[in-house]
């Protein structure tokens, strides 16, 4: 975490609010419990896997591995002191740009696999094989490795009016580092994959507003797709897309301007809230889950109507999603031809 501060002797370090804590310690909680239950999902009742759950569990991978440091950030949030050793520090920030760009690398690739295989289901393509989404969630994986392997040879704490630091503002001899680093990380870690993921989404929609939405199943798909897309483009909007503009402006002003007080002082109490905006991602990855499978908002579904207090409210009937959905199908008869007629049935997930 970027501990937003002025660093410069001139300006009055910037104190978070004493609530910022225990708000972190909440989405941290409800994160982790949400993902354990999404990787158990995934793991022991989803089978087989198809290249879109295949997505979803390195989504899911990449929002748990912020676990096991968030009992520290949480304390560094709370002190504003580091007391846990430089090598800490350095997998500390480690992890945390493996889980945030994690989390824009593999929505984008499950934008592009949403594309082909809904505007292209009628053609032979390798987003349709399990064996290249995983290697394309390798190659993600690697990319993450190698971007965040530099910290572990530039990272360094640093004593700042008498209290240590982690990847802080208040570094001055790190000031150019975190000004090029913050550049080039949003520019090619942001930008270039939020734009890569609205063409995407553009053109899922043109595509479902020239579809044959005749039919029920039809219908359901569509608004499956765009509750979908509603939720990605919400967590870019809510979880990256501040926290990389106000960090943005907060490097820029303590590099060029850091006797500028006023405007370090709010751009520091900014990027302090986009920040902890940011961390949310972990809880709205779920959601996402629920609306792009099927079977993952099924297995939940009878889940919580197994639970003892909604049983006698939500009674539940084995197999009636397959079942209704096959007389759906039946009941349409044969399809009509038509270029932009699509079926649930042939898009997996």
């Amino acid at each position: 975490m970027l501990n937003e501060s002025g660093g410069n002797p001139t300006c009055q370090a910037y104190a978070h609010p004493h609530f910022f804590h225990i708000i972190l310690s909440f989405i941290f909680s409800v994160g982790f419990l949400l993902n354990c239950l999404s990787l158990w999902v995934f793991w022991f009742r989803i089978k087989p896997w198809n290249p879109s759950i295949v997505l979803q569990f390195n989504l899911a991978i990449s929002d748990a591995v912020i676990s096991p440091v968030a009992p520290l950030l949480v304390l560094y949030m709370r002190s504003d002191r580091w007391g846990f050793g430089t090598p800490l520090c350095k997998v500390t920030v480690f992890l945390l740009s493996t889980h945030m760009y994690g989390g824009v690398y593999l929505l984008t690739l499950i934008a592009l696999h949403r594309y082909f295989t809904v505007v292209h289901h009628r053609r032979r393509h390798v987003w349709g094989r399990k064996s290249f989404v995983t290697k394309l969630c390798l190659v993600a994986w690697g990319l993450l490795f190698l971007q965040g392997l530099p910290f572990f040879f530039v990272l360094q704490t640093s004593n700042v009016t008498g209290a240590t630091k982690c990847l802080s503002i208040h570094q001055a001899e790190h000031v150019v580092l975190y000004f090029i680093w913050n550049w080039l990380i949003t520019i090619l870690g942001l930008l270039v994959p939020f734009m890569v993921t609205l063409v995407c989404y553009g053109l899922l929609g043109r595509f479902f507003l020239a579809a044959n939405a005749t039919k029920p199943l039809t219908r359901a798909m569509i608004s499956k797709s765009i509750l979908t897309i509603g939720v990605s483009l919400a967590i870019f909007a809510l979880c990256y897309i501040p926290v990389h503009l106000t960090r943005a402006v907060l490097v820029t002003a303590k590099l060029f301007a850091p006797g500028y007080c006023p405007l370090l002082e709010r751009t520091e109490q900014a990027y302090g809230f986009t920040w902890l905006l940011s961390t949310t991602n972990s809880c709205m990855d779920p959601i996402l889950y629920c609306f792009a499978s099927k079977r993952f908002r099924r297995i939940i579904n009878k889940w919580i109507c197994s639970l003892p207090c909604a049983k006698k409210d939500w009674p539940i009937t084995e197999g009636s999603g397959a079942q209704q959905e096959g007389s759906a199908l039946g009941s349409q008869g044969r399809r009509t031809p038509m270029t932009n007629t699509i079926d649930e049935d042939q898009i997996k997930d």
